[in-house]
């Protein structure tokens, strides 16, 4: 991207893999939200784009080389690309909540260069292996995957729970998938787009709303994980809930600020947090995939070559059922 609306493409010299990192041929990339703020808008908060951006984080591809003192991965091993590589010094990385280390150095946020390319670098430590049963694009998937089983860790989830989702976008619908594989004996999910609900019963919802307030309100369930970054379906989601249950905010609101039913929040003690990514939850993504409980192809709604990102950046816009559009840069 070299300015917010316009995609060009550029050869650059075949990345040479530093000390502990591996050169990785990419076959797939999923278009994430974040890629389209940055595309349509130039910035994200305070992440702001001010010179060309590679965009792409969600990442899986074939090692092709590698860097001095690369142990654990060897040539033509398939792997899925955890996006962000921390400092591994602060406080923050020492107690293992690597997802908030100021120092990260993410994938296709300003000024780190992302995924839409025909080789990356990537440091082995973040390069995870791939068993033959998970295809490419369920490689790249395991991304949103991750953030999906970081809201259910973030949310206590347990076997019997009783969960609303509310949205059904790509995180949406991996987070009721995650909740059904973790035990929850009713997954509730709404939206506004009634065929985004039809997939979410596909991938494990036992009951689908529309996301009108009066719908949710009184059903007393223990676990809220809002992935819509609306405040309306996020107080809908908290007037469904029970006393002592959990609610995690997933989805990002355009607004930094935003107002929250505080007295229901005290009088049932209601536990309210929020997530940023997600840290060492690629082992259990991959595992959910391998063994078939959770379907990530079943989210890719389009093919796109690195000729036509632009186009996959846009497919949102033009179809709003459009779910996850993958680039293969090597079509």
């Amino acid at each position: 991207m070299v300015r917010p609306g316009e995609i060009e493409i550029e050869e650059r010299p075949l990345p040479e893999p530093g000390p502990g990192q591996v050169l990785v041929e990419v076959s797939s990339v999923g278009v994430c939200g974040s890629d389209v703020h940055y595309f349509t808008e130039g910035r994200i908060g305070d992440f702001v784009v001010n010179a060309p951006l590679v965009l792409g984080h969600e990442a899986a591809g074939v090692v092709r080389g590698l860097g001095p003192g690369v142990k654990r991965l060897s040539v033509g091993q398939r792997v899925a690309m955890e996006p962000g590589v921390p400092c591994g010094r602060c406080p923050a990385c020492r107690r293992g909540s690597y997802n908030l280390c100021p120092d990260v150095r993410f994938f296709a946020t300003p000024p780190v260069d992302g995924a839409f390319a025909r080789y990356v670098a990537h440091d082995e430590d973040f390069c995870h292996p791939l068993p033959d049963n998970v295809s490419d694009d369920a490689g790249a998937l395991l991304e949103p995957l991750s953030v999906g089983i970081w809201a259910s860790w973030k949310a206590h989830l347990a076997v019997g729970d009783r969960v609303i989702v509310t949205g059904a976008g790509p995180i949406g619908l991996v987070a009721t998938a995650v909740a059904r594989a973790s035990g929850a004996s009713e997954v509730i999910v709404s939206d506004l787009q009634p065929a985004r609900l039809s997939l979410a019963r596909r991938m494990g919802a036992t009951a689908t709303l529309s996301g009108a307030k009066e719908e949710l309100a009184g059903m007393g369930a223990d676990v809220l994980i809002e992935c819509s970054g609306s405040a309306q379906a996020l107080d809908a989601g908290l007037h469904g809930l029970g006393p002592g249950a959990r609610a995690v905010v997933v989805g990002m609101s355009p607004d930094s600020y935003t107002s929250v039913a505080l007295s229901l929040v005290q009088r049932l003690e209601i536990e309210l947090t929020g997530t940023f990514r997600y840290a060492n939850t690629y082992p259990s993504a991959i595992a959910l995939a391998s063994s078939g409980a959770v379907h990530l192809d079943d989210l890719v709604t389009g093919h796109y070559g690195l000729a036509q990102v632009a186009e996959a950046l846009q497919a949102g816009k033009r179809d709003p059922l459009a779910v996850k559009p993958v680039v293969v840069p090597g079509q």
